[in-house]
């Protein structure tokens, strides 16, 4: 399958990130903005509550369907921001270590950012994303 994205790396920049610094994506591509994905079960209540990776893991989970529903998948996606509701690195290191394993060879641009407080009771980890995709 032919992909729209196309990760880009700087030998000027710190090889330490564990993503790409830029994507691209061909004018032709039909763009796909996620909505936060949460870590919420079907039933609507918050999954592994106390838990960062195991939210980020369900978040994950809900936006590989978010992206299914669209005619996409991980590999078509161009950029994250994965919000963790923690001033702790470490907490923000659980989190991405679950959501960068999700993705892979695919190490798309990411932003990790430490919240004050997210939208759902019990909520930790949120992931927000962009995708684009090649209609045949």
């Amino acid at each position: 399958m032919v992909r729209a994205i196309t990760l880009i790396r700087s030998d000027s920049l710190s090889d330490v990130a564990e993503y790409a610094y830029a994507a691209t994506a061909p004018a032709e591509s039909r763009l796909i903005f996620l909505a936060g994905a949460c870590p919420l079960n079907d039933d609507g209540s918050t999954a592994a509550i106390g838990d960062y990776p195991g939210q980020a893991a369900k978040a994950v989970e809900n936006m590989q369907a978010a992206l299914a529903a669209a005619g996409a998948s991980l590999q078509d996606v161009i950029s994250t921001r994965v919000l963790v509701a923690s001033a702790r690195q470490e907490d923000l290191g659980a989190a991405w270590e679950v959501v960068r394993d999700a993705f892979g060879d695919h190490d798309v641009p990411s932003t990790l950012m430490g919240v004050t407080v997210l939208g759902y009771n019990d909520q930790l980890v949120e992931i927000e994303a962009v995708a684009a995709v090649l209609d045949s």
